[in-house]
């Protein structure tokens, strides 16, 4: 809703990318009013504001003879769009509405917009009386089309259409588009820094191109961190980015590149010429003006770069620290106070301030003039500068130690340490705050001794904790699914019974304190399985704590593993004894074989070619009659035939169980056919010496 700043902003990158000597300029999505309006976008006034700031821009000095294209809502016949406008010397070229929405996450797209579903078709828009006054035009294109200049082919994607499957980019391209723009808004997760990347080397590695991703950096009023990475890709490689953390509030990325490139690495592959051949025309939109001109073969290409990705230890030091300062700055707050208890959590808040410190002193040093103004208004003074971390801590950042009788001297060290070396390039006393157990200190000291831990009270440790989280929010798991899982994850270290309790455990006390997170104070988003109750983890907060179906299903479960599993026992006695009995009598077994086919390949199939079905939990296929496997059957004294000894089939990954249509219960595979069902097994599909097909058991 910084409308100034906003457009203070845009001019000035303008300026920027014209010194380069751009012919093209692209922004951020919604880069007018800003991404996190959120209910603003309800409000006349949002538009009407953004569509005045589109009358400054036209009508600037610094707007002309570059081709420039701005994020902001459209109403168009009564219904909101999340659009491009694209502009050109005072005349509008095109507004292009997002066509797919994003409700991942903390997205909540469709709350405001609507997606343009009326795909490679344009329609008349009105625009407002301000704008035709400058612009002399009474309506413009509206809709799904691309912009035709002198030499090239100009298309459009918004943020989530590059990550959706049925992206824009792919048909575009084999209609000749050979400049893909994406104006984004895109917020960083931990481990999640190569996405982005991969994306944009991805869509121009299958059908050639140039591709320009425009990311909005910071916090820009809400919980997350955008995370900044503007990226130009050029037929599957990148060829200029700009920084992921940085208190910049303008950087431009620019490149010079070939248009021959794109053309050359299109027309090499035979099987995409014949796609473009038949591929259906989108509008184009035509423009007299060149992106370039005949001195343009002196110019440098930009050459491919090698893509950095920041560690999780840089994501969690840096991100939250640009967070906080955007924070600080636009709260019109004087600084942080920290109640440090020299436990980790605090402590790690109070080291992730030191950073940001850090980067304030950095930036200053780079000559971020508008970091320095923002610096001397929160100290309130005109001439401070700041060249020192330790000085600017003590400035910005307060710690109290608010100790209660139930505190340790350990912890009071720790505390009155890291304060003391707040500010300073390394941190000893760090390793001793990683090193202690996590404690709340709520229960009275033996003898100055600590005998509370969190994990004992708890009853969970960290480690758990963080493996429930990921299977609650990730893998959207309940408690019985959650135990289906775990029951393969921690079969070496837990029983199943044991397993229940663990999870029933975990929802007990998750539900009992959901309504926590109603009340908590705003917070950096940085992880997938985070709990944040306002738009990232929409759950109920009162529950029943007792869950008595799903914890009754468990239950069912338990008994049956453990049924089985005595049974297997008994199973396997007799099955030695039989062997044993076997051998002293020199008979030889004889064997049959169960014909038909497995998996629905013909017995032919399965001669032609070995399949190996990975190891890993496995469940009950059902199987029908006609799709047994070839299988080597053994006589048993009683006269019923039986598997032989089952093999362990192990933990196995997500990935293989997903390949081979395998989920997380023990497989029944099938015997004789008055044999409903055996025990688990591992099944291997080879080829023999004689080209038959047979499952080894």
């Amino acid at each position: 809703m910084d409308f100034q700043g906003n457009m203070d902003r845009i001019l000035d990158s303008i300026q920027q990318a014209k010194a380069a000597g751009a012919m093209y300029r692209s922004g951020p999505e919604m880069e007018i009013p800003g991404y996190s309006c959120a209910d603003h976008f309800y409000e006349s006034d949002t538009m009407l504001h953004s569509w005045e700031v589109v009358a400054e821009l036209l009508q600037h000095p610094l707007c002309v003879d570059i081709m420039i294209d701005v994020g902001l809502p459209v109403m168009h016949k009564n219904v909101t769009y999340n659009c491009r406008l694209v502009f050109l010397n005072r005349k509008i070229l095109l507004i292009r509405p997002k066509l797919i929405l994003c409700d991942d996450g903390n997205y909540r797209e469709t709350r405001w917009f609507t997606a343009w579903r009326k795909i490679r078709q344009v329609e008349d828009h009105y625009i407002p009386r301000i704008i035709s006054r400058i612009t002399g035009q009474i309506t413009v294109p509206f809709g799904d089309a691309v912009i035709a200049t002198r030499d090239t082919c100009i298309g459009y994607e918004i943020c989530e259409e590059l990550w959706n499957p049925e992206s824009s980019h792919i048909p575009m391209s084999l209609d000749g588009v050979e400049i893909i723009v994406n104006g984004s808004g895109s917020y960083t997760e931990i481990r999640k820094g190569y996405v982005c990347r991969d994306l944009v080397m991805s869509a121009t590695a299958r059908s050639g191109g140039c591709y320009l991703f425009a990311n909005q950096r910071g916090c820009d009023g809400d919980r997350v961190y955008f995370s900044g990475n503007s990226m130009i890709g050029l037929n599957g490689s990148i060829v200029a980015r700009t920084l992921p953390y940085s208190l910049q509030e303008v950087e431009i990325v620019t490149a010079t590149i070939d248009l021959e490139s794109v053309r050359n690495y299109r027309s090499l592959v035979r099987s995409r010429c014949l796609h473009a051949a038949q591929s259906q025309a989108y509008p184009r939109i035509q423009v007299n003006f060149a992106l370039s001109n005949d001195e343009d073969i002196f110019l440098p290409l930009s050459q491919p770069i090698e893509y950095t990705i920041p560690t999780p230890e840089e994501e969690i030091l840096y991100g939250p620290a640009c967070w906080l300062w955007d924070y600080l700055r636009r709260s019109g707050q004087g600084g942080f106070l920290l109640p440090l208890s020299g436990g980790v959590d605090s402590s790690s808040t109070a080291t992730i301030v030191y950073s940001m410190c850090h980067l304030v002193v950095q930036a200053v040093a780079n000559g971020e003039e508008k970091v320095l103004e923002d610096v001397r208004r929160i100290v309130s003074q005109s001439d401070y500068v700041p060249r020192d971390r330790r000085e600017l801590c003590g400035r910005l950042f307060h710690t109290v130690y608010m100790a209660t009788e139930n505190s340790s001297i350990e912890t009071k060290n720790r505390a009155k340490l890291l304060s003391q070396q707040i500010g300073r390039l390394n941190l000893p006393v760090l390793g001793d705050i990683l090193g202690a157990p996590p404690t709340a200190e709520l229960e009275p000291l033996d003898e100055g001794t600590l005998v509370q831990t969190d994990e004992a009270d708890m009853g969970m440790t960290y480690a758990e904790l963080a493996t429930y989280g990921k299977l609650r929010k990730v893998e959207c798991c309940g408690p019985y699914s959650m135990f289906g899982k775990l029951i393969h994850m921690w079969s070496d270290r837990c029983s199943p019974a044991e397993v229940a309790e663990k999870v029933k455990l975990f929802f007990r006390y998750y539900s009992v304190n959901r309504h926590k997170m109603t009340i908590l104070t705003p917070a950096y988003h940085a992880e997938t399985y985070s709990p944040d109750d306002h738009r990232f983890d929409h759950r109920q907060f009162l529950y029943n704590y007792r869950w008595l179906w799903q914890f009754r299903a468990i239950d069912k479960a338990v008994e049956k593993l453990e049924t089985r599993s005595r049974d297997e026992q008994v199973e396997r006695s007799s099955s030695n004894r039989s062997t044993k009995d076997s051998q002293s009598s020199h008979k030889r077994p004889s064997s049959r074989s169960c014909s038909n086919s497995f998996s629905g390949s013909t017995g032919n199939e399965s001669q032609r070619r070995g399949v190996e079905v990975p190891p890993g939990p496995l469940i009950q296929t059902g199987l029908m009659e006609s799709h047994k496997p070839e299988c080597v059957l053994q006589d048993h004294p009683s006269g019923t035939h039986t598997t032989a000894e089952p093999i362990d089939c192990g933990p196995g990954s997500e990935t293989d169980r997903k390949r081979w249509g395998c989920l997380s219960s023990p497989l029944h595979t099938l015997g004789h056919s008055t044999q409903k069902s055996c025990r688990a097994v591992k099944i291997t599909l080879v080829h023999l010496q004689h080209h038959t097909t047979s499952v080894q058991m």
